[in-house]
């Protein structure tokens, strides 16, 4: 039976199984923002960004700055969409790869927003949808602002090798996607709505090697859709597009097989992932695919939001994936704990 979460007798929202939720109110995402580096901007959806650096250092001087202007950025040109100024949000989620998460840091600082720093790692959007949606709908708060980024260079040079020294990379090897993106939760407006959110748990598949993280985080991904199709009784079928965040072409090979084994649930139809449409994976000698927060921040809020908005895609599934290790767990040997979380998103 579902579980209902009321406050004074009104029903906030109702509990489906053991890890999705139905808001009772569904909010609204009422705008979007995104930049992204001249790489990304090159790729098959590089025209559904806002804006496009020329310059990976974006006239900063360092990557980790360069990444804390693109999340300002994306920031604010979401807000100026609708006219909103920071003053009127009542809550800025957000969330990096870096270390304390000082994108974040430094953008909440010149936002001067009331603050809530997230780690999912690439899971990093859809968790803060998620928790949008529980301030929002909650009564909590009628604007929550949630942002994310991500920066090849500063991300490199962090959890693997810094991209001067042109260390050699495998075929499993995925590209972090340079940019960032914001999105604007709302109580009232207009835009497509968050319509369930399932909250992942972490699993761990024994992996160890950092430059195959497609194959880590694919098991989660597949845990997480299995359990949000049985517990909202919704099939794949349900969806015109279901997306996980940063698989790239082997962690979406693996993501496919995994659903079909674990709940013979058939993705072939209708599921692609955001580490293969943000490049031309021909073209652009990115190896597996991308992967970082920005890459399922660049794709749903750039070219997925704007296909919904023109009535080209009615209802999506977000599935991001993250891989929570660090450079010193993994220089110890440790696996890599995985984990994602999926957001329902609809127009009426």
């Amino acid at each position: 039976m579902p579980s209902l979460y009321c406050r004074g007798g009104v029903i906030l929202a109702t509990k489906l199984g053991k890890q999705t939720y139905k808001p009772d109110n569904p909010p609204y995402i009422i705008s979007t923002g995104t930049v992204a580096g001249p790489f990304e901007g090159q790729g098959p959806v590089g025209k559904y960004f806002d804006h496009v650096y020329t310059d990976t250092l974006a006239g900063e001087r360092s990557f980790e700055n360069a990444e804390k202007e693109m999340m300002t950025n994306a920031c604010f040109t979401c807000l100026n969409k609708v006219n909103i100024t920071p003053q009127e949000v009542d809550f800025f989620l957000a969330g990096d790869l870096l270390n304390q998460t000082i994108t974040s840091g430094f953008s909440a600082l010149e936002l001067a927003v009331p603050y809530l720093g997230i780690y999912g790692a690439c899971s990093t959007s859809a968790l803060g949808l998620a928790i949008s949606t529980m301030l929002v709908d909650g009564d909590y708060a009628r604007l929550v602002l949630a942002a994310t980024s991500s920066h090849n260079s500063s991300a490199e040079r962090q959890f693997r090798f810094p991209t001067e020294y042109g260390a050699h990379r495998k075929p499993t090897t995925q590209w972090t996607v340079t940019g960032a993106g914001a999105a604007l939760v709302a109580k009232e407006g207009t835009g497509p709505r968050i319509t369930y959110f399932t909250i992942g748990k972490v699993t761990d598949m024994g992996i160890k090697d950092a430059n195959n993280l497609g194959a880590a985080m694919a098991p989660a991904a597949a845990a997480t859709m299995v359990q949000h199709f049985a517990d909202t009784g919704n099939g794949p079928e349900y969806y015109d597009l279901i997306v996980t965040g940063d698989l790239g072409k082997f962690g979406h090979e693996l993501a496919i097989k995994t659903c079909i084994t674990r709940g013979g649930f058939d993705l072939t139809k209708n599921y692609s992932d955001c580490g293969i449409m943000i490049y031309d994976l021909e073209k652009q000698d990115v190896h597996a695919g991308a992967s970082g927060c920005a890459s399922s921040a660049l794709v749903t809020y750039g070219y997925l939001y704007r296909q919904m908005l023109a009535g080209k895609l009615k209802k999506l599934l977000l599935v991001a994936t993250g891989a929570l290790h660090s450079q010193c767990s993994v220089q110890q040997g440790s696996n890599i704990p995985t984990i994602a979380h999926a957001v329902s998103i609809e127009v009426e």
